[in-house]
């Protein structure tokens, strides 16, 4: 098996950016998810509340991100100078965090129509990985949950063929997208190599309506698909389920083509 596919997403719930290869670090890709827009109260906001966030197209580049969406000119956010925290909300849970320009959230402001800023997580925030399914120091950025998701396309070709209109990859946000020989059979790892770099398969990625959003239009589904198909056949205990969670247990350089390997 290789790796087909290999995404990075700078701010949490925007678009994703396709790389050739992407390093990885103890809280999951570099640059992956350590910006993050929140309302006013401090609160976290995703594409299920606002869409239009997944056409907002973020790229690293030096010092901060250049910032892209509809009908908005093109806007340089800096990382933000070392400064006191502020305490932002995440799944009602608080995490330390630094606010971006005031210009940064006025250009956000404008174009979801309502006000929020922008926030950076810096390398001395230490968001431990729920302690159920991870080891102690086990850390994450502003991802739901756990630092890197994986999704099998073989996964993805079963779900198609089920639905009448199929569905991009990236519907389902994964970093690594892997050219499986069967459908869901992610759901049997438990630790994998990709190249050089090591991971534990954590637990499996619960899904919500955000796999609704079309990530070309911004727009949900009318049919409430392609959760209502999934629901039919990927419901269990934990909830309807799609792709695996993974933690690093080492660092490196991952690249599109480099061999996966199943260890357990």
């Amino acid at each position: 098996m290789k790796l087909s596919d290999l995404y990075l997403y700078p701010i949490k719930s925007c678009a994703p950016l396709a790389l050739d290869e992407a390093l990885v670090e103890v809280r999951g890709l570099a640059g992956d998810r350590r910006w993050m827009i929140v309302d006013a109260d401090g609160r976290f906001i995703t594409g299920r509340q606002f869409p239009e966030l997944t056409l907002l197209h973020a790229r690293p580049v030096e010092g901060g991100l250049a910032l892209d969406a509809p009908g908005m000119p093109s806007l340089h956010a800096a990382i933000p100078q070392a400064q006191e925290h502020s305490i932002v909300e995440i799944w009602k849970k608080p995490v330390a965090a630094t606010f971006a320009s005031v210009e940064a959230g006025q250009w956000l402001s404008r174009y979801l129509g309502t006000v929020v800023r922008l926030v950076y997580m810096d390398d001395t925030v230490q968001r431990q990985v729920d302690p159920t399914f991870a080891r102690e120091g086990d850390i994450v950025g502003f991802a739901d949950s756990f630092p890197i998701m994986l999704l099998g396309r073989g996964s993805l070709d079963l779900l198609n063929s089920q639905l009448d209109v199929p569905v991009s990859m990236t519907r389902f946000r994964p970093n690594f997208v892997v050219d499986t020989p069967d459908a869901h059979a992610e759901d049997a790892w438990k630790r994998i190599v990709i190249g050089e770099v090591e991971f534990d398969v954590a637990r499996d990625c619960t899904r919500c309506n955000f796999v609704n959003i079309d990530p070309a239009t911004g727009r949900k589904s009318h049919d409430g698909q392609p959760l209502k198909t999934l629901t039919g056949y990927r419901r269990f205990d934990s909830g309807v389920t799609f792709g695996r969670h993974l933690i690093p247990r080492s660092s490196g350089v991952v690249r599109r083509g480099d061999a996966v390997r199943v260890l357990s």
